[in-house]
């Protein structure tokens, strides 16, 4: 699984606790086979934690959060992202003045 897929997930799960795992999964643009395996393989390193809604008589509404470790991990992975973003942004910068002088 590669980290973007990760940070997308803890974002919008940060955004949108309420909603349901298929809204969670389509806001995230993954399927929601893929978006139930990031889940859970975010939920075994224990960055998130989901609840079903005890008195819900649906029984199938869960409340999505993430854990402290879950944040600091959502931070760590979004400062990782933007610092690989500016050095792309920067490289592309120097090839665009290469072909203008040329």
């Amino acid at each position: 699984m590669k980290n973007i897929d990760f940070l997308k997930v803890l974002r919008n799960i940060d955004n949108n606790p309420n909603k349901s795992q298929r809204e969670l999964a389509e806001g995230s643009g993954f399927s929601l086979g893929k978006f139930n395996y990031i889940l859970n393989s975010l939920k075994k390193k224990g960055l998130i934690k989901f609840n079903n809604f005890k008195k819900n008589p649906k029984k199938m509404n869960y409340i999505y959060y993430l854990t402290p470790k879950g944040f600091t991990q959502k931070t760590k992975l979004t400062l990782r992202y933007l610092e690989r973003m500016s050095k792309e942004y920067e490289q592309l910068r120097k090839e665009l003045n290469k072909v203008k002088k040329k």
